[in-house]
Formats: C-alpha cells, structure tokens, sequence
C-alpha cells in the first residue's frame, strides 16, 4: 500500500539509516503548511494522499516523503527517502533511505528529468481546486494513470506541447483531485499552487 493506494512501480530498496539532507527544514515546512490545510493528508478509508520532495544536491537524484506518511502532520528525516536511480522504460527505480518511496515517484522523477531548474515538486490533493483547473491549465490526459511510466511520459509531453514549464503547476485528469507545482525551491513552488488556489477563489 501508498499513500495513494498501491505502489506500481518496482522498486529496489536499499535499507539506509535517515539523514538531514540539504533543503529538510524548508521542504518539510512546506509539507507541514500542506498538511495543515488538508491538501496533504490521509482520507477516511485510511488511504494517505499527498508527498514532496526535493532535488538531492550533487547526484540526479532526489528526496522524497516516503509511502504512508500522509497522516503525520509532521515529518521527520525517517519519512523521506533518497530516489537514486530511475529507469522509466523499466519501470523501475532504487530507493536508498528508512522508507520506501511514495507511489508517485515516477512522476516527480519526470519532473525532474524534464526541467533541470526544478529543484522541489508538491503532488497534493483539492478536489474544488482540480475541478475548476482542469484544461485550464496544462493538464494529463484521462486515460493516463498516476505513478506509470505512461504518467511519467505524459509529463515529459506537458513539458514539449504546453507552457508548463513556464506556469510550474498541472492538473492530472486521471487522478481525481491530484495537482503537481513545482520551482526552484520548496517556496516557490508552494506560491505557485497558493497563487493559483487565489485566482481560481476569486473566479
């Protein structure tokens, strides 16, 4: 089970001991910001919902809120695990870290790959929100499902046929309340989804 239900990757999971990775405090308190207004959480059902992670400084890898940790409001170093290495086609990726990775790590893994000034990316949850945002901004198709290789490739499509690189948020059509905004840092990428979460208020 993840946070969003299953994990569909095949992951290879290296056990390793938590560390404070650069960027922590700023990610974390960001997620904790996330989590207090229910856009990160865990349904009734006792599903989770919602992660973030950051790029890891020095490698092509990335940190990431690990699968289950939706109901804590605050996380602590042995929530996150390290993504080291990804393989799309394969559908595959290693973790390294306490925890295995969240179940949409192939889509932040995308993000990442397609823009290389990205350095955070924020998967949450608002159903309202994704309501008023589909098709309005760059959206994934219906049939595309979350934490695929075929997510995966839908991103990298967003990033060659629309302007997501440039307003940093997408809605996913075939995951119902899912939205992605990512930046150059944790800050940023957070603005981008409340600046948006204003303007779709006033509408």
């Amino acid at each position: 089970m993840s946070e969003t239900g299953y994990v569909k990757y095949r992951c290879d999971h290296v056990v390793a001991e938590a560390t404070r990775f650069p960027g922590f405090e700023s990610l974390n308190e960001v997620r904790s910001a996330l989590h207090e207004q229910g856009l990160i959480g865990m349904y009734r059902n006792g599903i989770g919902f919602g992660n973030v992670s950051i790029r890891a400084l020095g490698s092509k890898g990335f940190h990431i809120s690990g699968t289950m940790t939706g109901e804590s409001p605050v996380l602590d170093p042995t929530h996150y695990t390290k993504v080291a290495a990804v393989e799309f086609d394969q559908n595959w990726l290693r973790c390294e870290g306490p925890i295995q990775a969240s179940s949409e790590s192939m889509t932040h893994a995308s993000i990442y790959h397609q823009d290389t000034e990205t350095c955070a990316a924020l998967h949450v949850h608002h159903l309202e929100l994704w309501k008023r945002l589909l098709h309005r901004i760059p959206t994934t198709r219906q049939e595309v499902e979350y934490g695929t290789p075929e997510m995966a490739a839908e991103v990298a499509r967003l990033f060659r046929e629309t302007n997501v690189r440039q307003q940093r948020i997408f809605a996913m059509a075939g995951h119902e309340e899912g939205i992605f905004a990512f930046g150059a840092s944790p800050e940023q990428a957070y603005r981008v989804l409340m600046d948006t979460l204003l303007i779709v208020s006033r509408d």
